[in-house]
């Protein structure tokens, strides 16, 4: 075996290791994000702990998959914020989707403009009233389809009328031979927000890595729609974390792109 130091991104797990960072250790020939084991490609880690009178090496998981002090967090605020969307009454709901949809959108829309919607979830915020409105205003419409983990959404031409089929998790998305498109504005669902545009959604990272894509060929406006319930203080966010340009509440239009 090879003796190597690594970096251990989690402050918590970083802090029960650096005085035994001279036992950590990787199997020589391991290579990162393949098959987990010894005499496998993927890099298995061991620590060696003073004063063990047996000497036994004991097993970590992969560095990939060290959980980090961010992600603990976001844990626990997901699984708090979907408590607390799915206590609000159905009515209220209702009344908040439609109070977004009657209020002046915050972002032209003229005859082309190509909008994103999702089809909601549970009690996740109803996008569809908002829909129809800027489909009335001349705006194309677009869903997004699951490609897979670790890659973007796939966004697909629709309108209403057009036939959906069930995609992953039972969403409702549009076929698979309509069109793919570049959205101009994003409608983005969510768990939680700040009022510095984080967001914390289901933990997946799909709306990170799509609106990045998107951001990097052209003008993206990505707004995400919520109840004014699921704001909180702040969210955690890491490098990967893509800042949402407004957040629509039946309250409050709350734009963040003065702010950057």
């Amino acid at each position: 075996m090879e003796r190597a130091t690594h970096y251990i991104a989690g402050a918590g797990l970083r802090g029960a290791l650096d005085k035994y960072s001279r036992g950590l250790t990787i199997l020589k020939g391991a290579v990162p994000d393949r098959a987990r084991g010894p005499g496998h490609m993927a890099p298995t880690y061991f620590c060696r702990f003073p004063g063990s009178k047996s000497g036994r090496l004991m097993r970590l998981r992969t560095l990939m998959s060290v959980p980090t002090q961010i992600d603990e967090s976001k844990r626990a605020l997901r699984s708090a914020a979907t408590l607390r969307r799915d206590a609000l009454p159905a009515e209220a709901r209702a009344r908040a989707a439609e109070a977004v949809a009657s209020r002046a959108f915050p972002v032209s829309v003229t005859p082309g403009t190509i909008v994103s919607g999702f089809s909601p979830l549970k009690s996740e915020f109803n996008p569809v009233p908002l829909m129809r409105r800027l489909s009335e205003a001349g705006a194309r419409l677009a869903l997004p389809v699951v490609a897979g983990r670790g890659k973007p959404l796939i966004m697909r031409a629709w309108t209403f009328g057009d036939a959906l089929a069930s995609g992953q998790w039972g969403i409702r998305e549009p076929m698979p031979d309509a069109p793919e498109v570049a959205p101009d504005i994003l409608l983005v669902p969510l768990l939680a927000f700040d009022r510095r545009g984080n967001r914390i959604g289901y933990g997946a990272g799909y709306y990170d890595m799509t609106i990045a894509a998107l951001r990097a060929k052209k003008p993206v406006v990505a707004v995400g729609v919520a109840y004014a319930a699921q704001e909180i203080d702040a969210v955690p966010v890491t490098p990967r974390d893509a800042r949402l340009d407004l957040v629509l509440t039946e309250r409050e239009v709350i734009d963040f792109r003065e702010r950057a």
